[in-house]
């Protein structure tokens, strides 16, 4: 259970921050302020912070 609790903590979290991320830079982008670097992190580096963040499950 505590194993399960601590997943689901940190898929919340992963989500929340990767929409948040990803919002952010398609409304930069709207704005003219984002260029295509901001867009490729927004995408690949989201992602691998992600899956770094979703490493920590496996200490408990």
């Amino acid at each position: 259970m505590k194993i399960a609790r601590k997943t689901i903590h940190i898929a919340n979290q992963n989500i929340v921050s990767a929409l948040g991320v990803k919002f952010l830079v398609l409304i930069l982008g709207a704005l003219g302020y984002a260029n295509m670097w901001a867009a490729v992190f927004a995408d690949v580096g989201v992602s691998v912070i992600a899956i770094l963040n979703a490493i920590r499950a496996m200490r408990v």
